[in-house]
């Protein structure tokens, strides 16, 4: 009897793969709308439905392009490390565009006002907190470019995070009012070549976070230049915008460990 049901589970399994039958849940990606103040966002959630109970929730902010698929295909790769990753919607509708003029206007608008910002990362978090599969008490932000301006002044408005990681991204020092009530760790991940940075805004942002006794870590990649983690820049070192895959590659490094501590999470085999 035994030996007859262990033979039909192989031919059931053999008969799904044959198929194309998933057999075990995977993988799941989907399109989320969330609203602020009447307008419609649509993030992009992607999570491992094969894992079971809650887990960390790692928001993703996007490039001022907008988000595209490089900001899609990270929430992928953190869903990949057991995370459930959303990618914000920061301009509305889904909108992307691949004009840079009209990229620094969307991003110019919002970086002109801090409050609204700062709303609007408010709101995808929360999507991001009442998503299901969540922990809420275990949220991280990351962002790119625009999108690490972004979770860092997520993290000075008091959001609940554990942690933001900002890859190349602008900084800004946090008004002295707000040091006492921020609560994340903070990562900045940032190329030392960089131009769009001032050294003035480094120091700035320094001499913040000493001040409030934050947790706060800044590691530089030599040789690395402006928005260093995307292959599509492609490589225009007197713009000073250039993709360099080792600092890539160990940026992501750099974070996956700010996670696994943050969170106190074993890393996936």
């Amino acid at each position: 009897m035994r030996n007859g049901l262990i033979f039909g589970y192989v031919l059931l399994m053999i008969l799904a793969l044959t198929l194309g039958t998933e057999v075990q849940a995977g993988m799941v990606t989907k399109s989320v709308e969330y609203r602020h103040d009447g307008a419609v966002f649509k993030g992009y959630l992607a999570y491992d439905d094969a894992l079971p109970g809650r887990r960390p929730g790692v928001l993703v902010v996007h490039e001022w392009w907008g988000l595209n698929d490089f900001a899609r295909e990270k929430a992928e790769q953190l869903a990949s490390l057991g995370y459930v990753a959303l990618a914000a919607d920061m301009y509305g509708q889904g909108l992307v565009t691949g004009d840079p003029e009209e990229a620094g206007r969307l991003a110019g608008e919002l970086r002109g006002n801090p409050a609204l910002l700062r709303a609007r990362a408010q709101a995808v978090l929360k999507a991001l907190a009442e998503t299901p599969a969540v922990d809420p008490q275990r949220l991280a932000a990351i962002g790119f470019c625009f999108g690490g301006t972004t979770v860092l002044e997520l993290a000075f408005a008091g959001a609940g995070l554990k942690g933001v990681v900002s890859f190349h991204g602008g900084l800004t020092a946090p008004k002295p009012e707000e040091l006492k009530s921020i609560k994340a760790a903070i990562l900045v991940l940032h190329g030392a070549d960089d131009p769009h940075v001032t050294g003035e805004a480094i120091a700035a942002f320094q001499e913040a976070m000493r001040k409030g006794g934050l947790d706060w870590q800044m590691v530089y990649f030599g040789g690395a230049v402006h928005a260093f983690t995307n292959p599509a820049v492609g490589s225009d070192k007197a713009a000073g915008v250039a993709y360099d895959p080792r600092a890539a590659r160990r940026s992501w490094t750099y974070m996956q460990d700010f996670l696994k501590e943050i969170f106190a999470v074993k890393e996936r085999e």
